[in-house]
């Protein structure tokens, strides 16, 4: 089967989608995928989704320096996926997607991790390594040792025409499909991040002038939900949002705000991250900013971001080594 596409040639879905989302999961750029802390708040970073092996996952992968949106994935299996972005798909029609599903992480093979996500990122974001040489894309192992997350939609739900307005069309798994259990957790303890001082004010104010509009996470019966959001404007407690007029979910409690901007030709991308609560304050929803997370984005110039990864290569090689360690595996090689 060819990766970049879910279904066989002149063969059936083998997961049974419904045909209008699949050309959406098989061509975003991105999506926003949210997972459940240990206490129940949810967490949201964009990420690119892949095509499962099967052609029953939407698989997206972490980085193994930075193994936290797939250990919660492992803690809690229940996550939520949003396609709200169309830019760079090549669709000219793209509905608005909510994926409710369960999760299944590798890590038993990091060579076949590494190797699934070098070919695979290569041919999906061409842009962002054009002109980089070889051998300096070989020395950024931190960077292409990865853990992979299986996405199992269970849950389906998707408004044609972009915007959540209406009834949203429903898809729901058939009672007996299958979840893989994940591979087993590594032993040990993975290395504390150092601790780093975050002026959250002024990098929501940034986010807010430079980003667009921001993705909402709220919990729905025990699965983090993103949600688009259709104004945006920020107050002394954090932000004003005004979502679109017929969210499915109720928007209470604890919630995260995720902001995210790349280009058409997907060549990088600046994200800013923020937990928080959210609650109703008549026609708005205010988001109330506790805290802003630590975030590791590839903006700029092609020679600010080759400066960012050769920081980062320093920075992650301890981590690298010790969770490679953790799983009684080598370092992968990076095979381009």
């Amino acid at each position: 089967m060819d990766e970049m596409h879910f279904a066989f040639k002149g063969r059936p879905d083998p997961a049974g989608w419904p045909e209008e989302v699949v050309p959406v999961f098989e061509s975003s750029v991105t999506c926003s995928y949210a997972t459940l802390t240990a206490a129940g708040r949810p967490i949201t970073w964009p990420i690119t989704p892949y095509p499962g092996e099967d052609g029953r996952t939407i698989d997206i992968s972490t980085g193994l320096t930075y193994p936290s949106k797939a250990e919660r994935a492992r803690s809690n299996p229940k996550v939520g996926l949003l396609f709200a972005d169309p830019l760079g798909s090549g669709l000219e029609k793209s509905p608005l997607v909510i994926v409710k599903g369960e999760a299944t992480v590798r890590d038993a093979d990091l060579q076949a991790g590494a190797d699934r996500y070098a070919r695979l990122s290569i041919a999906r974001l061409p842009a962002a390594w054009k002109g980089t040489p070889r051998f300096l894309m070989r020395a950024q192992k931190w960077y292409w040792s990865r853990i992979w997350i299986l996405v199992t939609p269970l849950e389906i739900l998707w408004w044609p025409e972009g915007r959540m307005t209406g009834k949203p069309k429903k898809w729901k798994a058939p009672a007996f499909t299958f979840v893989a259990f994940s591979d087993p957790r590594p032993e040990g303890r993975s290395i504390p991040v150092a601790a780093t001082e975050i002026d959250q004010e002024k990098q929501a104010d940034l986010a807010l002038e430079h980003l667009g509009l921001p993705h909402l996470t709220v919990v729905d019966d025990g699965y983090p939900v993103p949600l688009p959001t259709e104004t945006a404007r920020r107050t002394e407690e954090g932000f004003y949002l005004t979502l679109p007029p017929d969210v499915p979910v109720a928007v209470t409690g604890d919630a995260c705000l995720t902001f995210q901007q790349h280009a058409e030709v997907f060549d990088g991308q600046r994200n800013s991250v923020f937990l928080g609560t959210a609650e109703s304050a008549g026609d708005e929803t205010l988001f109330r900013l506790e805290r802003a997370l630590p975030d590791f984005s590839l903006g700029g110039s092609r020679i600010d971001r080759a400066k960012a990864f050769f920081t980062q290569r320093k920075r992650f090689a301890p981590r690298l080594e010790h969770e490679a360690q953790r799983r009684g595996q080598a370092v992968p090689k990076v095979n381009l």
